[in-house]
C-alpha cells in the first residue's frame, strides 16, 4: 500500500529483517513526541524481533510547549472539554490504527499500545473500544478518562498492564486504583504494578515488566 498514515512519526523495523509479525504502537506524554519513547524500541527489540515499533507525534501542536505535541489540551478547560479533546484524537489515532493494520496486513491481535501519561489516557480510551481485541495495552504513569463511560462503551476487551509510581506529582498514582476498578468492572484482565518512590516516569522494573507482559500477549494470541 501506497497510502500516507494519518499520524507520522519515527519508526524502527523489526530487528529480525522483513515483514513485521507485530507492530507496537508508542503513545508519547503531553509536551513530548515520538522520539520520546521510540527508544525503547531498542531496548525491547530482543524480545520481540519481529516486532515493528512506530511512535507516531500527537495531532496537535502543543499549548505549552511549542515544539511538543499533545493528544488533547489540558490548559483552562474543564473535565467536559477534556474528555471532548480526547474524543477528537480518538477518532484520528483509530484511524490511524486501522490504516497501520491493513498496510502491514496483520490483525489486531498483532497490535499493542504503549502509552505514557496523556498517551495512556488515550491508550486506555481507544484500546477497549476497538471492535476487534489487541494484543495489549500498557500505561505508564496515566489515568482512565471519564472511568464511569467505559462499561457502556466497550467492544472488546484487551489485557491491561499498568505501572505507576507512588511519589508521581503529575498524575496521581491514585489514578491507577481508579482505572483498575472500572477496567476490572468492565471485564478486562488487569496487572497493576506500583513502582515506590518513583516520580512521573518509567524506571529499569516497570521497562521489563512491559517488555514481558507485550512478549506474552502477542506469543499468546
Amino acid at each position: 500500500m501506497n497510502s500516507i498514515l494519518s499520524l507520522s512519526g519515527p519508526s524502527r523495523q523489526p530487528l529480525a529483517g522483513g515483514k513485521p509479525g507485530r507492530v507496537v504502537v508508542f503513545l508519547h506524554g503531553y509536551g513530548a513526541d515520538g522520539r520520546d519513547l521510540l527508544e525503547l524500541g531498542q531496548l525491547w527489540a530482543p524480545s520481540m524481533p519481529d516486532a515493528l515499533f512506530l511512535a507516531p507525534n500527537a495531532p496537535f501542536p502543543c499549548e505549552a510547549s511549542p515544539h511538543g505535541f499533545q493528544w488533547f489540551g489540558f490548559e483552562g478547560r474543564d473535565d467536559g472539554a477534556r474528555l471532548a479533546g480526547v474524543l477528537a484524537a480518538a477518532t484520528i489515532l483509530d484511524a490511524f490504527l486501522d490504516e497501520l493494520l491493513a498496510r502491514h496486513g496483520l490483525g489486531a491481535d498483532r497490535l499493542a499500545l504503549v502509552g505514557f501519561s496523556q498517551g495512556t489516557m488515550m491508550a486506555l480510551h481507544v484500546g477497549p473500544r476497538r471492535a476487534a481485541a489487541l494484543a495489549g495495552l500498557v500505561g505508564f504513569s496515566g489515568a482512565l478518562v471519564a472511568p464511569e463511560r467505559l462499561a457502556g462503551e466497550l467492544r472488546s476487551r484487551p489485557p491491561v498492564l499498568l505501572v505507576h509510581g507512588t511519589a508521581d506529582q503529575v498524575v496521581p498514582y491514585a489514578a491507577m486504583s481508579v482505572a483498575v476498578s472500572a477496567l476490572e468492572a468492565a471485564g478486562l484482565a488487569v496487572t497493576a504494578e506500583s513502582r515506590p518512590g518513583l516520580a512521573h516516569g518509567i524506571d529499569e522494573a516497570g521497562l521489563a515488566m512491559a517488555a514481558r507482559f507485550l512478549a506474552d500477549c502477542v506469543a499468546g494470541a
